[in-house]
């Protein structure tokens, strides 16, 4: 479970705004590029039909946008439009039993020990995209050539600082906090509360118990379905399979290296030079044991050859030591 000096980010749908001010503060404090053609960034788009009909923008997380906010509508017969907007935070959970940290061969994935966040050491990343299948809110997303992984990491390096993480500091209207997870635990439960009086029956905390507890508390207004919420996130079956697979890799390393050190000890026992490997019927012999006079009128058509390098070096009577 969550320790409890573990950090959490705080969200609160019934407050957000839609406004995508997050998402600008998350690019911008962590560099990363945006596209600006029209309608660009909605990937769903055609030529025909360039709108996609959702103020969602972009409509995922790619290799250059480690948040969203999700905008769904749905019917609301209680309103006077009879539509509502719904918006969510789409990003990384920042689970306590993270299974993208748990399959990650060089532990490029790892838990900040201050904040209990899932961090990024993207110098150890080998692209080999584990963790996004692990993950069982398939948030990893991946980068450049050799496709390094790309996702949120709290901003650990503001928090070490004495900062808040970027998207929280730029909510207007309250809708992100940031602190001790007990205490964002205990808003949350009760804002709850407070939107169940107002007649939202549905309204519900999650995160609290979620994978071991999550490290982004989330207050949803309408309920897990129509926010577009996984209900019962569980590791995926790679997370065992990669845990048992570890120390077989390991062992399987082990003795590889073993053989090729028995290998360079028996190597060193003679010069190389001294002997001759027939390719053909795998004899080693010394040098001079073998065919001291070279008559190509020995070889038949159809017969196995020797090799190339061999009739060579005998034809032109090449007698140094270990010469091809």
């Amino acid at each position: 479970m969550a320790k409890a000096t573990d950090k959490a980010i705080y969200f609160d749908s019934s407050l957000c705004t839609d406004c995508k001010g997050c998402q600008v503060a998350c690019k911008c404090w962590n560099n990363l590029p945006s596209p600006i053609g029209v309608n660009e960034n909605q990937n769903k788009a055609t030529a025909e039909n360039p709108y996609i009909g959702s103020y969602q923008n972009p409509p995922d997380l790619n290799s250059m946008t480690r948040l969203i906010m999700r905008c769904n509508e749905v019917e609301t017969p209680d309103l006077q439009k009879g539509v509502g907007l719904v918006f969510s935070r789409r990003s990384c959970k920042h689970c306590t039993d993270a299974g993208c940290v748990r399959v990650c061969p060089p532990g490029a994935l790892y838990h900040d020990e201050e904040t209990g966040f899932v961090a990024v050491d993207q110098s150890k990343c080998i692209g080999c995209h584990y963790c996004a299948t692990a993950c069982p809110y398939d948030v990893p997303r991946f980068y450049g050539e050799k496709r390094f992984i790309e996702k949120c990491t709290g901003c650990v390096d503001r928090v070490q600082n004495g900062l808040k993480p970027a998207c929280v500091t730029t909510c207007q209207p309250g809708a992100l906090d940031f602190g001790q997870r007990s205490e964002m635990v205990k808003k949350a439960l009760g804002r709850v509360e407070v939107l169940k009086a107002r007649g939202y029956k549905d309204a519900c905390a999650y995160g609290i118990n979620e994978m071991d507890g999550l490290h982004v508390i989330s207050v949803y207004k309408y309920g897990l379905d129509v926010h577009q919420e996984v209900k019962e996130p569980k590791l995926s079956a790679i997370v065992p399979l990669s845990e048992v697979a570890k120390p077989l890799s390991a062992v399987g390393i082990a003795a590889v290296v073993a053989a090729l050190g028995i290998s360079f000890i028996n190597g060193r026992k003679y010069d190389i030079g001294d002997f001759r490997y027939d390719e053909v019927t795998g004899v080693q012999t010394k040098h001079g044991e073998f065919y001291e006079q070279f008559d190509p009128a020995e070889i038949k058509a159809g017969e196995e050859q020797e090799p190339v390098h061999e009739i060579s070096r005998r034809f032109n009577g090449d007698k140094r030591k270990g010469g091809k």
